[in-house]
């Protein structure tokens, strides 16, 4: 893109972030009632801890419906802010862009278990929100399933759920591991954060779910105590709506230089995919990797490598997003302190992902993960974990521009 195309489309998205950061950068969780214009409010929070029979909500994914309805999914975790035990898949609704939120429904209940990782998406052909989650025993951790020390019942499985009446109501979990995992992988996880239904070229309805996932290290190795060096990233897709589900391509290098883990996805103008994963601790510089896929998820374009002008995010999930328009750009959101999850921040790219620019730090608190989401109407939101004395305190929804 030429310099001066680049720089144009800069100035869209800072000025649709100009506001936030003049009236919103404080990190105060009060909503601000809707302008006689119409614009939606500057932030809401629609989980608080402590509320609803939850001591935390934690991993926030979201999604507007074809009706224009915004969804919050979230973790309900009921005895600790830990990852490990009874934990609900939760849900609001709100109909005025994040400004008001229905009372909480839960989607898939843990019952004692885990349920969690919530990736959402409206599959474009019929308006259904098809909803990937995954589960474990609330009896295990990610490091016993990890070092292999659990039943298969106990492990990391995979489930999808639909609905129909714009979310409403949400059809049972059906159980799609024999699909979805490999025999030999341990851990399993979907996104967390928003999944993607592609809008362009062959593979045009193909639902897509960034996930990961840990495989179990070859028989003899020396690799005891070292399972982190064995996480990789994948995609999940389906392409009938959710009815069915395969792996595409899967990040298997396992060399601990970069492990790939907690992925996100977007579909870039031309129709490639970007995507941006986590490194859990990989022996190279930086905390953030990212590759593309030119046919839908299949197969990437290269290895996994380290994504430098993201070098200020911590080791953390993170959400990206295409905007839509000539010129427009590819956001970015996650914490923007290297050492510590703290100070949410926005960045975009004008070059397909080649290079981040920050473009706004919404707050000077503590931070952790988040979801970028189109609003309906137009507009772009955030949701994400955020609170003064720790991460975990709130999710709040902030309104970016449009």
């Amino acid at each position: 893109m030429p310099v001066s195309s680049r720089r144009s489309a800069f100035m869209v998205v800072t000025g649709l972030l100009g506001a936030l950061a003049v009236t919103g950068a404080g990190g105060g969780s009060a909503a601000a009632a809707p302008s006689s214009s119409g614009r939606p409010c500057v932030s809401s929070v629609p989980y608080t801890a402590g509320q609803d029979g939850y001591d935390t909500y934690r991993i926030p994914a979201a999604v507007t419906t074809r009706a224009g309805t915004l969804l919050a999914f979230a973790e309900g975790r009921h005895n600790s802010a830990g990852d490990t035990g009874n934990i609900d898949v939760v849900l609001r609704r709100s109909h005025d862009r994040g400004c008001t939120w229905t009372p909480l429904q839960v989607v898939a209940s843990g019952g004692g278990d885990t349920r969690g990782n919530p990736a959402p998406v409206v599959e474009p052909r019929t308006g259904r929100i098809v909803l990937v989650t995954s589960y474990n025993s609330g009896a295990v951790s990610e490091a016993q399933i990890m070092r292999g020390e659990v039943t298969a019942e106990q492990s990391r499985r995979v489930f999808v759920q639909t609905s129909r009446d714009d979310g409403r109501h949400f059809s049972a979990p059906r159980d799609i591991t024999a699909q979805a995992k490999r025999p030999n992988w341990r851990w399993y996880a979907t996104g967390p954060g928003h999944a993607l239904a592609l809008t362009r070229g062959p593979h045009t309805g193909r639902l897509v779910v960034p996930s990961n996932h840990s495989a179990a290290p070859p028989p003899g190795s020396a690799d005891t105590g070292q399972e982190a060096k064995y996480y990789g990233a994948h995609a999940l897709l389906s392409d009938d709506g959710g009815v069915t589900w395969r792996t595409g391509f899967v990040d298997d290098s396992y060399d601990g230089v970069y492990n790939a883990n907690e992925s996100s996805v977007a579909e870039l103008p031309g129709g490639r995919l970007y995507f941006s994963a986590r490194d859990q601790n990989g022996a190279g510089a930086g905390n953030r990797l990212d590759t593309y896929s030119g046919d839908g998820g299949e197969s990437l374009d290269r290895p996994y490598a380290a994504q430098h002008s993201l070098d200020d995010v911590p080791v953390v999930q993170g959400s990206v997003l295409q905007l839509r328009g000539p010129g427009a750009p590819l956001l970015f959101s996650g914490p923007s302190v290297p050492t510590v999850r703290q100070a949410m921040a926005v960045w975009g790219s004008t070059d397909g992902g080649a290079t981040f620019t920050k473009l706004v730090t919404l707050s000077q608190q503590r931070a952790a993960y988040s979801d970028l989401v189109p609003l309906g109407g137009g507009g772009v939101g955030l949701l994400y974990e955020t609170g003064t004395a720790g991460p975990y305190e709130t999710i709040e929804f902030r309104w970016l521009g449009g």
